[in-house]
């Protein structure tokens, strides 16, 4: 049995199954008893046609989707930061951000210290490596100093505190400059020599004694939610890796965003190195 809609029909092959439609990537048959309905997926989602057995009901984001000839889509449905209403897209003005959207309902994602979202590969990557990231944004703007200038400077790069935050510090490989932070609990403690430095416990640093507040450190580092954050923390140290975060997959709807970390605390002006570099906002 067939039932036409709209000049559309589709003759069921068999008595149950999921079926793409010809030219609509984001529409698809539903037999139910020989009895062909047309189905469509929600906006920004297409149907995934890659079950040969047509026993599989599933629509996926846009671009999981291998849509061959079926090029035709339903018109965009848009929200504040959703061009359609199901996906994921760059923030417009922020390269480190980025949005889930389901059903319309927007979640704001943050790249970590460093990373930007790149829109191809769809993962956060280093940010000089995103074609989209303007200069400023690179770094929050700092400037490695120029080759040789630093006096001593051993291997293959340097660190330097951030001029603000306690906690950050960039690295600097080949005159790009690389945002990183020191786990949960501690903060960058500017080494002996230039070019250098280590994360320490904020007791140990002037300055930034009184950064994490009221918080209990003691109580924190012997949280298993610590140790895995220091873990991932510690792996980012070699200044080679690449640790992209991946984005959301459509399956699931997007989990909450993360609890807000302790509001940073500046440095003091005295001890600021690096002054003159543009803050970032």
């Amino acid at each position: 049995m067939e039932i036409a809609y709209g000049q559309e029909s589709f003759k069921c092959p068999d008595d149950y199954g999921f079926y793409p439609h010809s030219v609509s990537c984001d529409k698809y048959w539903k037999c139910d008893n020989g009895v062909s309905e047309l189905k469509t997926c929600g906006n920004g989602l297409a149907f995934d046609a890659s079950d040969d057995k047509f026993l599989t009901e599933n629509c996926d984001y846009l671009h999981n989707t291998d849509c061959g000839d079926r090029t035709q889509l339903e018109p965009a449905i848009s929200t504040p930061h959703c061009p359609r209403l199901y996906g994921i897209f760059a923030d417009e003005k922020k390269c480190d951000t980025f949005w889930n959207c389901w059903n319309g309902e927007a979640s704001r994602y943050q790249c970590s210290p460093g990373l930007a979202y790149d829109r191809e590969a769809r993962v956060c990557m280093w940010a000089d490596k995103v074609p989209e990231c303007k200069n400023e944004e690179v770094a929050n703007g700092f400037a490695c100093p120029a080759a040789g200038e630093i006096a001593g400077a051993g291997g293959s790069f340097s660190r330097h505190a951030h001029p603000e935050d306690c906690r950050k510090y960039y690295i600097c490989m080949e005159g790009v400059a690389r945002e990183y932070g020191c786990p949960i609990g501690t903060v960058f403690k500017i080494g002996d020599s230039e070019g250098s430095g280590v994360c320490e416990d904020p007791e140990d640093v002037p300055g930034c004694e009184d950064y994490y507040g009221d918080l209990d450190l003691k109580t924190i580092r012997k949280s298993e939610l610590l140790q895995g954050l220091q873990g991932n923390g510690q792996s980012r140290a070699n200044a080679n890796s690449q640790p992209p975060a991946a984005a959301p997959k459509a399956a699931s709807k997007p989990r909450p965003a993360a609890p807000a970390r302790p509001a940073p605390q500046s440095r003091p002006a005295t001890a600021q190195p690096g002054q003159g570099f543009d803050d970032a906002e």
